[in-house]
């Protein structure tokens, strides 16, 4: 794509404007560098096919999100519907630690409706790409600076936060999106907004812009990613990794088609980066009841393969896992699942299970047998396995049974 393979040059082209030299590495990410999560379930989440969230899910959803420790919680615009506009009311009005943030276009009057709904700040977009130009708001791209600018001003004379977001950032020119963030930046927004609009961003693509930003801007840098092509999660990573400081996420992802980066996954990956940090940071062991809230609301299961919080994210089944598990859980397992507040699951009746995993539970049931009488067990839970796992309690019986006939003998 010729906007994407410009980044290189426009890169060199900012920096030749500042009068230095960007370093490529300069902004690798670390534990202790300073980033925040936006949380979008109640902005992005309700454009999700099956997030139709009443007033009070609203409310229960924005103080789950406050005792969790989110630091953003963005809202849908009040312009979209009367209730919507209760809705940005009423939880700015809830006094939660959490800043209330909401989402408008960079129109006037929608600022104006935002800023009296008593937000603590207001994000503003504007959708610079060829396809949004010509086949949406028309506008050039001065015509986009002056526009913004005009909303930008008003939202700072009012006291609030104002970002600007560049729409379908990763399909814009990137001389365009340098130039028009430079303008608001200069104007004084608080955050620079990149916005993987349709998910077509690769991590690479999205480390190289967000360091092109970075260079070209003094704000904060918000990096927003649909997960259209399965990327949401490590764009976001990489998106820190270049200078990113506001990361959009939703609760499972939730969003138009197939949402964003979820909260669960992002918190995953950045757990392994800051294993110390991040639980001071958030009620991590909240994540199971949030996922699980958000369930319930739209009527779906939580994915068998969902991060964390998954049924199955915890489930080891292999002979040598086993083992390994017994001995040591970090064998097997990146981040421990107390931590988030789950539990892992060892299934001994498959066919694949080993000795030392049958010898376990036949310590965890205070049973003594030989090792033979033990290799005779597990041959035999693998034959009856191949018909189908065996449930604890058949297993249970089928050790205390030999540990009875053992008993007996002479």
């Amino acid at each position: 794509m010729e906007g994407l393979r410009s980044f290189r040059l426009a890169t060199e082209q900012c920096e030749k404007g500042r009068g230095e030299e960007f370093a490529e590495g300069d902004y690798e990410m670390n534990a202790v560098q300073d980033w925040h999560i936006i949380d979008s379930t109640l902005r992005e989440g309700e454009q999700f096919a099956l997030g139709n969230f009443s007033l009070a899910d609203k409310m229960e959803i924005a103080r789950a999100l406050d005792a969790f420790g989110i630091d953003f919680i963005e809202v849908t615009t009040p312009v979209a519907s009367p209730e919507s506009r209760r809705t940005c009311e009423a939880i700015a009005a809830l006094g939660l630690r959490a800043k209330v943030l909401t989402h408008t276009r960079a129109n006037l009057r929608d600022a104006e409706l935002a800023v009296a709904c008593g937000v603590h700040g207001v994000d503003i977009l504007f959708g610079t790409s060829s396809e949004l130009r010509r086949f949406g708001h028309g506008r050039s791209v001065s015509e986009i600076i002056d526009q913004s600018l005009e909303v930008i001003d008003y939202v700072r004379s009012c006291g609030k936060a104002v970002r600007f977001s560049s729409e379908d950032a990763f399909r814009s020119d990137p001389q365009d999106l340098l130039a028009v963030y430079r303008a608001a930046d200069g104007a004084g927004v608080d955050r620079v907004g990149l916005a993987d609009t349709v998910g077509i961003a690769a991590p690479s693509q999205v480390h190289e812009l967000v360091a092109a930003v970075r260079s070209a801007v003094a704000c904060d840098i918000e990096f927003h990613g649909h997960n259209d092509t399965g990327c949401a999660i490590a764009n976001a990573f990489e998106a820190v990794g270049a200078g990113a400081t506001h990361i959009d996420t939703s609760i499972l992802g939730i969003g138009e088609r197939n949402g964003i980066t979820p909260l669960g996954g992002f918190l995953a990956r950045m757990y392994t980066q800051d294993s110390e940090g991040l639980p001071r940071r958030y009620h991590l062991e909240m994540l199971p009841e949030l996922d699980r809230m958000i369930a319930r609301m739209t009527g779906l299961e939580i994915p068998f393969n969902n991060f964390l919080t998954g049924p199955y994210a915890y489930n080891h089944k292999a002979g040598m896992h086993l083992k390994a598990i017994y001995v040591n859980p970090g064998s097997y397992e990146a981040i421990p699942p107390e931590v988030f507040g789950v539990s892992r699951r060892l299934q001994w009746g498959s066919r694949l299970t080993g000795r030392h995993a049958i010898a376990e539970r036949a310590r965890n049931l205070k049973l003594k047998l030989p090792d033979e009488v033990l290799r005779a067990v597990t041959r035999e839970v693998k034959a009856r396995a191949d018909q189908g796992d065996l449930p604890a309690a058949e297993i249970d019986a089928m050790l205390r049974q030999a540990a009875a006939e053992a008993a007996v003998r002479p």
